[in-house]
C-alpha cells in the first residue's frame, strides 16, 4: 500500500520533473510546462511576461500579487501554478480594453489613487472584485475589501476615493467632481 507522502527517489540524472498546465489568463488560453513547485505569481511574471503582478513579501501580507482567480481575489505569491490548471486568472493587464481603461483604472487616475505604484495592481484587482459583487459600496466596505492590501505611500484616502469613483461610473452615475 502506498502513501500520499511516499518519498520519491531523486532522478538519477538530476532533472526536475515538470507538469503541463493550461490556464486562461486575461481571456486567453495559455499553456506552460512548469515545475510543480512554481508559484502562480512567478509563472505570470516570468513565464507569461505579465509583470503587473508584483511580488512584495511572498507571505500574503502585502497584497501586491493579488489577481482574480475564477473571479475571486487571491494572493498569487502563495498559490502554486499547478493549482490554476484549468482555471481563469485575470491580472491588471486584463482590466483595460484596447480602447479604454476600466472604471477602476480610470478612478485611480482621476482620484490620484497611486504614488509609487507598487501596490496599485493588487489594489485594482481587489477593487475590481469588490465592484463585481457590490457596485454601490460604502466607504467602510471599500476599506474592508482593500484591507488585505498594503500601501506605504498614499495613506489610502485617495485609493478609497478612486474605488468609490469607479463604483459611481460603473452604475452610470456621474462620479463626484473634485472641489
Amino acid at each position: 500500500m502506498s502513501s500520499l507522502f511516499e518519498e520519491v527517489a531523486p532522478d538519477p540524472v538530476g532533472e526536475v520533473p515538470t507538469r503541463r498546465v493550461t490556464i486562461t489568463v486575461n481571456g486567453q488560453r495559455r499553456a506552460a510546462e512548469i515545475e510543480p513547485r512554481l508559484l502562480l505569481a512567478h509563472l505570470l511574471r516570468q513565464g507569461f511576461k505579465l509583470t503587473g503582478t508584483h511580488t512584495g513579501c511572498d507571505t500574503t501580507n502585502c497584497g501586491a500579487c493579488t489577481v482574480l482567480f475564477d473571479g475571486h481575489p487571491i494572493k498569487s505569491c502563495t498559490m502554486l501554478a499547478v493549482q490554476a490548471d484549468g482555471h481563469e486568472v485575470q491580472t491588471v493587464e486584463g482590466l483595460a480594453s484596447s480602447q479604454q481603461l476600466s472604471p477602476v483604472q480610470e478612478g485611480f487616475k482621476q482620484e490620484h489613487g497611486l504614488q509609487c505604484g507598487f501596490c496599485t495592481p493588487g489594489m485594482m484587482m481587489a477593487a475590481t472584485a469588490l465592484l463585481e459583487e457590490n457596485d454601490d459600496p460604502t466607504e467602510d466596505e471599500v476599506r474592508f475589501a482593500l484591507s488585505g492590501n498594503l500601501c506605504r505611500c498614499t495613506g489610502y484616502q485617495n485609493i478609497v476615493k478612486a474605488v468609490l469613483w469607479a463604483a459611481a461610473k460603473k452604475r452610470g452615475v456621474a462620479p463626484a467632481e473634485e472641489e
